[in-house]
Order: C-alpha cells, then structure tokens, then sequence
C-alpha cells in the first residue's frame, strides 16, 4: 500500500475509504419521509444486510448514521465575540449528509464496488434509489495522544 503524496512512509499501511451517502434530491424518487413504511424497512434490510457482509468479511470499520438536517447546527465564528449558531433545515442545500460508513478494503476499486451496492438500496417499489454515494480515501489519523 501507498501512502498519499506528502504523507510521512509511516502512514503507508493506511488505506481506508469513507462512503459518504447524502440526502439528494433524485429525478423520480420522493423523498424518504414520503415513502410507506415497508419501503423504508426493505432500505434498511438492504443497509444493514451489506453492513453484516462488510463486517463479516473484516471490511467495514464503522458506520455512522446521521439524523436529519433539521437537526442540525450550523456554527460560525470570527474569533471575537460570541460564535453564531444557525438552525436547519437549510433548503438552499441540495445534498446533506445522512451517514458514512468507514471501510478497511484492498483497494479504490472495492470501495468503489461497495459503494455500488450502498447506492442500489431500494426505494418506492423495491426499485434502486441510485442514492449518490461519495468514495473518499482517508489520508490518515491520528489520536488525541498524538498531537
């Protein structure tokens, strides 16, 4: 394995992909809080029987599942002052995050099948959502006691 290009040699041995899904407006699906609670439920059968596979092959690190942007804060600051916090939901977003899912995989090529299959989850009638899914490669990390 490599390390990316500006990465001290000792981070080689880290190559591990985030899949990033987003709630995203797509052509033909309403969105989730539309759809019948059986839909809903085959989606997350879906999810959750790729994450049992992912986690029994040693390939999944974590999965994070996000609640709604409505929830959500959005916080600014300048330095001076007193920081400022925004409410959502923030309708002038298309694509917010909904979850990720950290994978340890031998390659960009795995990540991206996996992400393949993340987006095929079903919808409205059993159909493929073809949700957008974004593949990241994590660069590396590190601990509090590292820095």
């Amino acid at each position: 394995m490599r390390a990316p290009i500006g990465v001290p040699n000792e981070w080689e041995f880290y190559v591990k992909f985030l899949l990033l899904t987003k709630y995203a407006e797509i052509e033909g699906i309403p969105a989730p809080t539309e759809w019948e609670p059986a839909e809903i439920t085959a989606h997350m059968d879906h999810l959750n029987a790729l994450n049992k596979d992912l986690a029994a092959s040693g390939e999944l690190v974590e999965v994070v599942i996000l609640r709604g942007p409505d929830l959500a804060t959005i916080v600014t600051f300048d330095g001076i002052g007193a920081p400022v916090c925004t409410d959502g939901p923030f309708a002038e977003s298309k694509e917010l995050l909904a979850g990720i899912q950290m994978i340890d995989v031998e390659s960009r090529a795995r990540a991206v099948e996996i992400a393949a299959k993340v987006s095929a989850a079903p919808g409205p009638g059993g159909r493929p959502i073809a949700q957008p899914i974004e593949v990241r490669e994590l660069m590396g990390r590190s601990s509090p006691a590292d820095l």
